[in-house]
């Protein structure tokens, strides 16, 4: 039996499908298992050992559908459901595999953005991806989230600071969208509070920001975002003793690592079932940290490029003595 399953991205919602694909390998004796996602998003899944055939979307959608159907697939898994998706699907539709789609659930997350009235079911979309499995006889193994590096991309110990070596906090600094970050001020009042080594975790667009933070005090806090690939710094997470994420995709690979996380949220939130995901055979080791009783919150399902009242509540008012305190207990543990 061969079977393909979709997500195009991004890091984190593709991290989110592991469980999926991982009960999908192990409990369908014999199964091929295709995987097909943004050739920019390569990096995320190609070390999983759960997939036995990767395929990538390079903006060319007649060309993909021409390769795919030369595999002949018995079911597709469509864990993203968009128009891309679909019009992949009337492309595919002469073919004889069966499709299967997840529930998206658009329309209760758009009640919940616009009208704060939540009509969430409390099924996390990690469970919610294992759910369009159902009719293969895939069940939940409560194992989470997967991610896996190949040895050759993880971080070398001497591209660390010395006095990082026997342990610090990670704090991914990035996100997608400025509503999902926390103002530079709030992340050095964190840092500067924070008695432990220190690595700033994000992208080449997060170095700037970075450098503002780590010079509160450079010998503690050590500024990676920039420079290293992707699965380097999802090294340094996994090598972390406490990880504090805005709601990005590190977050989501250090649930897969068990890692204890502070999850800090602005203009999107846990209400979205899409909270750290450890496994419901596992014990959770996450923190919401959410600015309660704000009208407005959540304002969107992915963040915006800014606040639609301007006030940046959601973040100015994070409380960055809870958050401190919180992370100083954990590190005691």
């Amino acid at each position: 039996m061969k079977v393909l399953v979709i997500r195009f991205s991004s890091i984190g919602d593709i991290v989110l499908t592991t469980p999926a694909i991982r009960c999908l390998k192990q409990q369908l004796p014999g199964v091929e298992v295709h995987f097909l996602t943004k050739e920019k998003m390569k990096a995320v899944t190609i070390a999983n050992p759960y997939i036995d055939k990767f395929h990538y979307f390079k903006d060319d959608l007649s060309t993909l559908a021409a390769d795919l159907r030369q595999e002949n697939y018995d079911y597709i898994i469509d864990l993203h459901k968009n128009i891309r998706t679909y019009l992949l699907r009337l492309k595919l539709m002469r073919n004889k595999a069966v499709w299967y789609s997840y529930k998206k659930l658009s329309i209760q997350k758009f009640i919940l953005t616009k009208f704060k009235i939540n009509l969430m079911p409390e099924r996390h979309i990690s469970l919610r991806c294992i759910d369009a499995l159902s009719p293969l006889g895939i069940v939940d193994d409560g194992k989470g989230l997967d991610y896996f590096i190949s040895d050759t991309e993880k971080i070398k110990d001497e591209y660390l600071p010395s006095g990082h070596l026997f342990g610090y906090v990670a704090i991914v600094i990035g996100a997608s969208y400025y509503t999902k970050k926390l103002p530079v001020y709030k992340l050095q009042e964190i840092c500067s509070l924070i008695n432990y080594p220190i690595i700033l975790v994000g992208g080449k667009e997060d170095a700037k920001e970075g450098e503002e933070v780590a010079s509160v005090n450079p010998e503690k806090i050590y500024n990676a975002c920039g420079k290293f690939t992707l699965n380097e710094s999802a090294d340094i997470v996994q090598r972390a003793h406490l990880v504090i994420s805005h709601d990005t995709g590190l977050q989501y690979i250090a649930s897969a690592y068990q890692k204890p996380t502070l999850a800090i949220w602005g203009g999107t939130s846990p209400k979205l079932q899409v909270e750290p995901f450890y496994g419901t055979s596992n014990k959770p080791l996450y923190k919401n940290f959410i600015v309660p009783d704000l009208s407005c919150q959540p304002c969107s399902n992915f963040g915006t490029k800014k606040c639609p009242r301007g006030h940046f509540k959601c973040m100015r008012l994070q409380k960055t003595e809870l958050i401190v305190s919180t992370a100083t207990s954990i590190l005691k543990q």
